[in-house]
């Protein structure tokens, strides 16, 4: 659990955009484009619908035609070039047989979606999002479609998105449904399975306007995008401070996605042998992670560092295992032990995506545990004595006790929440004004005072009654047995040092996700990519769900891979 750990963390099997593909191809979802009213300059509406067992949702897309000067993936903008909304059943007039539109439903969500954070959203919006092109690549996909060609598929896997979405909101933000509300329904019960279906379904509609606009520009000479070069492309994510704080404030939730993790690598180390076709298809994802991180390339030199590095690990891990005797006992314990030697953090994280990728049919099931109850954790037992408050401290958070936090480098930060977007920010303590609005987000330090300060009471007094007294230390005593309860449940690491790179806690969110090709502009943050060469709605099946992630390679007639 320490920052430098969850920062390495790859998509796996297990991350929640798989999971969501799996349940789709499994249930034989099904899928209609119901309304397509986009003009020649490339605004109108759009509607997609997804039918699940027992439900349908539908996508309304505003595309819009931006001006340039307009666009921008920061949090402040106010336009983009489309916005979205997930919708609660079919937006139909008369349910799916009428086949009528819903033209008030439609006309509500145009006058709220484009705003955003300033519109207002009803119990049947799920999901609110928005994306803006890459100019670049949209307009040479244009291009090249009008004049009948096909665009070169390295140019689009060099970039990887036609659009890109710069928020993806839910969980009752903005008047959205409650995540209550859905809890139940088992196709979005587990963690962000609205909203990686709302990014599944705008990357559709992405082909779609590039398609659009390139019949628009020349209807006698323009093709459709090749479906090979479709799958190239997926949905690409802007994303910044504004998620950090998540891991913090969802303790138990993120114990429950560590914890399947780790589970999951139990069940396969604690395997007595592995099975041919387990071990050729770790072999293939091996070679298809090389081909990966050969051709996963960042401007940001810490990161780039990093990726030198995963490649020269990943060939020794391919010289190892070639020579590797996998009959003897526990070959996979013994492998990953091998990489906690040799190799580095990056490529360890990567070892484990590769390892739990054969092993769909041991370890899918815990993606249906990776959900909680928040609500439950909430109790505070006011009974405990001062002497075993302190005793958990000292199990469970002794990396927080050795640190002097007074000294400037300990607590060089402060989170806050803007005032204009209500977004978390990061301010420098020692440089900038705002101090005294921080969150109490720097757990180690604030466990540490709490340790502190309880040594100088009677063992034997209660929580409760301490607490009544140091009110402002309620939130870290219940976290302490929060994490008491749940292993996973805290960062390792200082949140305020002037060493701590935020970039860590998005990384790790955004793996579970199943986001790929980390691409830092800062140590605050980063661009994505969800879906790239994953299957369209109209081609998935069990065979293709999951064996896209990294993609095969291809070998051409004669050569080995």
């Amino acid at each position: 659990m320490t920052l430098a750990r969850l920062g390495s963390f790859h998509q796996s099997r297990l991350s929640f955009l798989r999971s969501l593909l799996r349940r789709a191809a499994r249930e034989n979802w099904t899928y209609e484009r119901r309304l397509w009213q986009v003009d020649d300059k490339g605004e109108g509406v759009a509607v997609y619908r997804v039918g699940t067992a027992k439900r349908a949702y539908s996508l309304v897309c505003f595309p819009h035609d931006l001006p340039p000067e307009k666009r921008s993936d920061r949090v402040i903008a106010d336009e983009w070039d489309a916005t979205f909304v997930l919708y609660d059943g079919d937006i139909d007039a008369g349910g799916i047989d009428a086949g009528e539109i819903d033209a008030g439903e439609i006309a509500r969500l145009q006058a709220n979606a484009p705003g955003q954070e300033a519109g207002r959203y009803g119990p049947r919006d799920l999901v609110l999002s928005r994306a803006n092109r890459s100019v670049r690549l949209f307009d040479y996909a244009v291009t090249c479609l009008a004049t009948g060609k096909q665009p070169e598929a390295a140019q689009l896997a060099e970039i990887g998105y036609l659009m890109r979405t710069t928020a993806v909101y839910g969980n009752g933000k903005f008047g959205l449904a409650d995540r209550c509300s859905i809890a139940d329904r088992p196709e979005l019960a587990g963690p962000f399975q609205a909203e990686m279906l709302t990014v599944w379904l705008i990357r559709w509609f992405t082909i779609d306007i590039v398609e659009h606009m390139a019949r628009q520009r020349a209807p006698e000479t323009a093709v459709p995008l090749a479906a090979d070069l479709r799958r190239v492309l997926g949905v690409g994510n802007a994303t910044g401070l504004g998620m950090a704080p998540f891991l913090v404030l969802h303790s138990a939730l993120i114990d429950r996605w560590i914890d399947a993790r780790e589970t999951a690598l139990a069940r396969i180390r604690s395997l007595p042998a592995a099975r041919d076709d387990t071990r050729d298809c770790f072999l293939d994802h091996l070679g298809r992670a090389q081909k990966f991180a050969a051709d996963w390339r960042v401007e940001d030199k810490v990161q780039q560092e990093r990726i030198l590095g995963l490649r020269e690990d990943l060939r020794d891990l391919r010289e190892t295992v070639a020579d590797f005797d996998w009959n003897q006992p526990a070959p996979w314990d013994r492998l990953i032990r091998w990489s906690e030697a040799h190799l580095r953090l990056e490529a360890q994280e990567m070892l484990v995506t590769l390892v739990l990728e054969p092993h769909g049919e041991l370890i899918d099931d815990l993606t249906e545990q990776m959900g909680v109850d928040e609500t439950a954790e909430f109790k505070l037992d006011g009974t405990m004595p001062m002497a075993g408050l302190r005793h958990l401290i000292e199990t469970h958070y002794s990396f927080a006790l050795g640190e002097d936090y007074r000294a400037a480098a300990s607590q060089a930060r402060f989170w806050y929440v803007s005032a204009e977007k209500l977004e978390p920010r990061l301010g420098e303590r020692f440089e900038e004004a705002g101090g005294e609005l921080e969150q109490p987000l720097g757990i180690a330090r604030d466990v540490k005072a709490l340790y502190d300060l309880a040594a100088t009471v009677p063992a034997d007094q209660s929580l409760a009654a301490f607490l009544r007294d140091q009110p402002e230390l309620r939130h870290i005593a219940r976290r302490v047995q929060i994490t008491a309860r749940h292993p996973y449940a805290e960062i390792r690491g200082n949140l305020l040092a002037a060493d701590m790179r935020p970039i860590d806690l998005l990384r790790c969110k955004l793996a579970f996700f199943g986001a790929t090709r980390f691409d830092p502009k800062s140590d605050r943050w980063l661009r994505i990519t969800l879906f790239q060469h994953a299957p369209f709605p109209e081609e998935i099946d069990m065979a293709s769900a999951d064996n896209w992630a990294p993609p095969p390679v291809e070998v051409r007639p004669g050569e080995k891979r």
